[in-house]
């Protein structure tokens, strides 16, 4: 068996008929279980972007799932990127 590899980051964009408003309560469940972090960036009828952390051989398999997804969606296409820290926007930092 290989040596896992490193987390990592990745930008997520799922292309389809994707009826967000069930496809994205699905995609937090299995990120869930696989152990996976995961910040929504957009949620439409036709696109799901998403950003993930943790190892990759996890996101893979999020991406596997996503791909075969629910009986009520349609994917067209998945798209993945690494992201770097910086292109990722912090939250606002309020003074205490």
């Amino acid at each position: 068996m290989g040596r896992p590899r490193q987390s990592e980051r990745e930008r997520i964009t799922i292309l389809g008929d994707v009826k967000s408003a069930s496809f994205v309560p699905w995609i937090r469940r299995h990120a869930d279980k696989l152990g996976l972090s995961q910040d929504f960036l957009h949620a439409g009828a036709d696109r799901i972007e998403l950003e993930v952390a943790g190892p990759v051989e996890l996101i893979d398999m999020l991406e596997m799932g996503c791909s075969l997804g629910p009986i009520d969606v349609w994917v067209d296409a998945i798209q993945r990127r690494i992201v770097d820290a910086k292109d990722t926007p912090q939250p606002e930092q309020h003074p205490s």
